[in-house]
């Protein structure tokens, strides 16, 4: 089977014309950057323009959620398994074969006639994204000197944050100037010049272990594991909490989790190191990017249908008011470290989740004046975005420096994975917590497009503890890993 995969993945090589010039190393950033700014584009993108969505297929909250769940669980499931096979087989074919899936995935969602073929593309192009995802860090620091790393490295970050705060504000312009289908078109061209360019320009890539065994037990158990989880949750307003179906959903996802566990406790080669989690300074480091980024995209996910239902805003308007919390987000994280160095390295995490507290406060104040929101939102979108910002990175750091030195590379990839799976995780939340506040609020189940605007806005301001959870959890686990998790705080591996 590895002989027969690594024939096929046999990586072209680069045109030597690129090889020679001195700026080579600088376009594979490019290209890298690329890759980093169409998926975050596409993570808020999608999110603005959910409302539409749920109009154009009549889809209720729970349905329409899985354009961006269906994205996300396929992303989270295949995350690890491309990143172990990358690592068996070299990055430069797979990684152009994931500008291929994403591209085409998305072209395929633009021309999408039914609700069930869009979430199929969807969950095609998240496979696509995974590739990508998988490789990018990796191929940029193979190819850059340990000089310009970290010039490299900001570059890239820099590139995320852009495509995360263009997201909204290009969204909303498109969907209300061209139509939904163009906000899945619009990554194409992108991704199809960086393909192109990837194929002639990207270094060769050296197979890392195609000798080493690859973990099928845990390929085949972690998706549907993640999947049962985020569809429970998704779904549980809808069914209830003492549905049959629900409690055998709950059963299923313990049983597979429970044998992922002792799947990858018994492998030589496991897709996920489970040594890291035996450090607690690290675990709850890890749970606090979860909750961190459900809080994030649970904002995201009740934010759109009340800006769009709740307060009547036109989508470029909504958009452009939701772009101010990933801007906050781009312009705050780069003073986290000085901001930590003031108030400690415990202190930090709790800090920028009590500016969230504040946010969603300010939000459900606004609710309850809509006439007035625009002057009340604007510091809840800004707090939000700046508490998000200041603990992200301090919290990163922190569990990254408690994760054994051997292990830093695994470590980071599974920071990577519990945002993607913190992500799908609010957008659930979200949308099961105003769904069933709206039956609460209307006394009906007729649906969010049924309720009126006063209706939706209440249920909104209802929904917003739940999101006020997910903060105070994230600054519990937050401290708890910046002080070692209650015990001796780890040595920090500096840079």
């Amino acid at each position: 089977m590895t002989t027969v995969l690594s024939r096929l993945l046999v990586e072209p090589a680069p045109l030597a014309w690129f090889e020679r010039q001195s700026w080579h190393p600088w376009l594979v950033v490019g290209l890298v950057c690329v890759g980093a700014f169409v998926g975050q584009l596409d993570a808020t993108i999608v999110q603005l323009a959910l409302p539409t969505l749920g109009r154009a297929f009549d889809a209720p909250l729970q349905e329409v959620s899985w354009v961006a769940l269906s994205y996300l669980l396929a992303f989270a499931a295949f995350l690890p398994i491309f990143g172990r096979l990358c690592e068996m087989f070299g990055r430069k074919t797979l990684y152009i074969a994931g500008y291929a899936i994403f591209i085409a995935a998305s072209a395929l969602c633009a021309l999408a006639t039914g609700f069930e073929q869009l979430l199929a593309f969807r969950f095609l192009q998240g496979m696509g994204g995974a590739l990508l995802g998988a490789n990018s860090i990796s191929l940029l620091v193979a190819t850059i000197s340990a000089g310009q790393r970290g010039r490299a490295l900001g570059f890239f970050a820099a590139a995320q944050a852009v495509g995360m705060s263009a997201g909204p504000a290009l969204g909303g312009l498109i969907v209300e100037g061209l139509g939904w289908r163009w906000i899945f078109g619009v990554t194409v061209p992108f991704g199809a010049l960086a393909m192109v360019l990837g194929w002639v320009a990207l270094p060769r890539t050296a197979a890392g272990g195609a000798g080493k065994r690859f973990d099928w037990g845990g390929a085949l158990l972690i998706g549907p594991a993640i999947i049962l989880v985020v569809a429970t949750l998704n779904h549980l307003s809808g069914r209830g909490a003492g549905s049959p179906l629900i409690w055998g959903a709950v059963v299923a996802a313990a049983v597979l989790l429970w044998a992922l566990v002792r799947r990858e406790r018994s492998t030589p080669s496991p897709l996920i190191a489970p040594r890291l989690f035996a450090n607690p300074a690290f675990a709850f480091g890890a749970l606090a990017v979860m909750l961190a980024y459900a809080l994030l995209y649970g904002i995201f996910f009740l934010l759109s249908f009340a800006q769009d239902h709740g307060y009547g805003e036109s989508p470029a308007q909504a958009g452009l008011r939701l772009a101010i919390i990933p801007v906050a987000i781009g312009l705050s994280a780069p003073f986290s470290h000085d901001v930590k160095l003031w108030l400690g390295a415990r202190r930090i995490g709790p800090a920028g989740m009590l500016l969230c507290l504040l946010g969603l406060a300010a939000f459900a104040l606004a609710a309850s004046w809509p006439a007035d929101h625009r002057f009340l939102d604007m510091p809840a979108f800004i707090l939000a975005g700046v508490g998000i910002g200041l603990f992200i990175a301090p919290n990163n750091h922190a569990a990254i420096a408690a994760a054994p030195a051997d292990l830093a590379g695994a470590a980071g990839s599974l920071l990577n994975l519990m945002r993607v799976l913190g992500t799908s995780l609010g957008v659930a939340a979200g949308a099961t917590t105003l769904a069933w506040r709206l039956e609460v609020e209307t006394g009906t189940s007729g649906g969010w497009m049924a309720a009126n605007a006063e209706a939706l806005l209440a249920a909104f301001r209802s929904s917003l503890p739940v999101l006020g959870v997910l903060a105070l959890g994230a600054a519990l686990a937050a401290w708890a890993a910046a002080g070692g998790a209650f015990g001796k705080a780890p040595p920090r591996r500096e840079g």
